[in-house]
């Protein structure tokens, strides 16, 4: 099987090689600087120093499912990791973690980001078989030079609740021929209080990142670069959790070669071969109320290729992909009494699951006219899954086979007009999923949300995903408002069910469910943007969220976002600037019992922050304060696991200098 895929590989690079291009030189790399420029800073209107998953949360697509202070798991489209693809810069990276502990926005920081790219739905489908859509972090990567310049940044700070320390340092190099980004950063965070001044146990982490990146000028109009992120986390707790995470550990390379053409139909020919290494090992020892203690190491290596070109023909703009990548999934249950070297049991959680994909991807634009454009593609996409100890999902599904081949087609179309101060769009897509490692050969993962061990089932059916979106803005000089829904209706949803055989391994669970389909399921979102300019020096923003979603029997499916608001003014006079917002959401109705939720009751959080730009010696700096709930909430929300109380008042600091 590996041996097909690395013949379909080899293939897809002939066959973009042999293309051409037309357009001038020039205008390529005119292009390609305009699309540097626009690149947005990762941090938020009302704090610098933002994490990654901080950066996301200021989407009105993305909210997280919390189970700490560290780590939260990005819901797109208010839908699971399974049904959203998530990769850097095109790259799979896949979490050794069961309990969903480690997503891969876990190893990035924000000062090694460019910029976060979101595709809802059918649209993100250009990397790889999705439901929900795909997120794409985009690493640092500084563009050719006519001169030698460095320039960089350091920024420090402190969070007062949980005493949070962070250095963050990155610098970039821009030479004629030769290229450089590098980063590095440093968290610690002890336990954070809640509203109520209580101490939440086991919600400190410590992490360390760094990245290096590499490009060299073969010729004018050819590259090559090389990247790599590390990444280590220890002693992260989850106060949600039965145990927390001893050590997480992961290495991010790549290598690339990039090809503009002066003459032909291809504007740019990029291809990447990338590895990745994810080591997360989670135990309980710091727990020592639990009766049974337990390790749960786990393993994920990758090796992938992606290949891009870029075409451009008149008013007709392709991008193709080829996207293929091998997988090893391991994940190791071991039981053990207070002395560990009297261990009880052990088991395969994961049992060593190899997962190959390769798929052809495309997107088109046409512009019909001046004022509307066609948006259309598709992608073609065959998953091949493969159980080393197939013996343990036979204990629940006998017979079940030890290969599963799959094939994931996708389509997606949309139509944009706009008509003066106005715009419209409406688009719909239909594409299929193969089911995740944990849904299709778990064994005995414990979900202590509702507290049931979950079994993996090799035979369930893709989903199949229908959808249908539209959006409606206006744009003024001082106003703005865009209004955008989607509604999608899924067959064959995978979710867990409860299993009339089996009895539970973890002697916390309740009894055990197992992965199945259900004959489907809608989901619906709306989101409000709105904007205003009061004056010169002061703006208003606002934004309202909402998301209904039901199974085949009207039942409320878990982790939907009840109705959610935002609000907020900036004022900026010289160098000085002010921001404050209120945020919070409606109580939690629509709730799922079934699934382990109960009633969340609505909240409101008053925020604010200032911060002053000055220079010393031509170098910039800003020094940044500000306090997050501001008037001491205490509140969880219906993506709290457990309903674990977020975090109370927190005072922060920032300095940065720029050079």
């Amino acid at each position: 099987m590996r041996y097909l895929t690395l013949l379909m590989l080899f293939c897809g690079i002939i066959a973009n090689a042999q293309i051409t291009e037309t357009d001038s030189v020039s205008t390529v790399l005119d292009e390609i600087k305009v699309e540097v420029a626009v690149k947005k800073k990762i941090e938020t209107d009302m704090k610098m120093a933002v994490s990654v998953d901080e950066f996301l949360a200021s989407s009105d697509q993305i909210s997280f499912i919390k189970r700490g202070a560290y780590a939260w798991e990005p819901l797109l489209n208010n839908m699971s990791t399974e049904r959203s693809t998530l990769t850097i810069d095109g790259m799979h990276v896949f979490g050794a973690c069961t309990d969903k502990m480690d997503p891969i926005t876990s190893y990035v920081e924000s000062n090694n980001l460019s910029s976060i790219d979101i595709k809802s739905g059918q649209e993100g489908s250009m990397h790889g078989s999705t439901v929900a859509g795909s997120i794409d972090l985009k690493r640092k990567s500084t563009p050719f030079g006519l001169d030698k310049k460095w320039n960089g940044a350091y920024q420090s700070g402190f969070e007062f609740n949980n005493k949070q320390f962070f250095n963050m340092g990155n610098a970039s190099y821009s030479g004629t021929k030769f290229v450089a980004d590098a980063s590095i950063s440093y968290r610690k965070a002890e336990n954070y209080s809640d509203g109520n001044n209580t101490e939440i146990k086991h919600s400190q982490y410590k992490k360390f990142n760094t990245s290096l990146g590499m490009a060299y000028k073969t010729s004018e109009l050819s590259s090559v670069r090389v990247d790599a992120i590390f990444d280590v986390a220890k002693d992260v707790g989850f106060p949600a959790l039965p145990m927390d995470l001893w050590l997480s550990r992961a290495l991010i390379t790549s290598a690339a070669y990039k090809q503009l053409f002066e003459n032909g139909l291809v504007r740019v020919w990029d291809t990447k071969v990338y590895f990745n290494a994810v080591e997360h090992y989670m135990d309980d020892t710091t727990r020592p109320e639990n009766l049974v203690h337990m390790d749960m190491p786990g393993w994920s290596t990758t090796y992938g290729l992606v290949s891009t070109a870029n075409l451009q023909n008149n008013n007709l703009s392709s991008e193709i992909q080829l996207n293929a990548y091998t997988n090893e999934s391991i994940a190791e249950m071991r039981m053990y009494p207070q002395d560990r070297s009297k261990r009880t049991m052990f088991a395969y959680s994961w049992p060593e699951v190899t997962t190959a994909y390769a798929g052809l991807s495309i997107n088109n634009s046409l512009g019909i006219s001046e004022r509307s454009r066609l948006n259309f593609g598709g992608s073609l996409g065959y998953n091949y899954n493969h159980s080393k100890y197939v013996e343990f999902n036979w204990i629940f599904h006998p017979g079940a086979p030890q290969e599963k081949s799959r094939i994931l087609p996708s389509l997606h179309v949309g139509y944009q007009l706009t008509i003066n101060k106005f715009n419209f769009s409406v688009g719909g897509g239909y594409g299929h999923r193969a089911p995740s490692v944990s849904e299709g050969y778990g064994y005995y993962i414990y979900n202590s949300f509702d507290r049931y061990d979950y079994i993996g089932n090799p035979d369930l059916k893709n989903e199949i995903s229908y959808e249908v979106n539209a959006s409606a803005g206006f744009k003024a000089e001082k106003m703005s408002i865009q209004v955008k829904v989607n509604y999608f209706y899924i067959d064959n949803y995978i979710i867990g069910k409860i299993l009339s055989l089996g009895s539970p391994m973890n002697y916390q669970s309740v009894g055990v469910k197992g992965y199945t389909s259900l004959d489907y399921a809608t989901l619906f979102n709306f989101s409000l943007n709105a904007s205003y300019q009061i004056s010169d020096h002061l703006h208003w923003k606002g934004l309202a969220t909402y998301a209904r979603v039901m199974d085949y029997n009207q039942n409320n499916l878990p982790f939907i976002r009840p109705f959610s608001y935002q609000t907020s003014l900036h004022y900026h006079y010289k160098d000085f600037h002010f921001q404050t917002s209120v945020n919070g959401d409606f109580a939690q109705i629509n709730y799922s019992p079934e699934y382990g939720e109960d009633e969340t009751s609505a909240y409101t959080i008053w925020n604010i922050s200032a911060d002053y730009s000055f220079y010393i010696k031509n170098v910039k700096t800003t020094f940044q304060v500000g306090a997050e709930n501001l008037l001491n909430e205490y509140y969880s929300t219906y993506a709290d696991w457990g309903n674990i109380p977020r975090m109370g008042r927190n005072i922060f600091t920032s300095l940065k200098i720029n050079f």
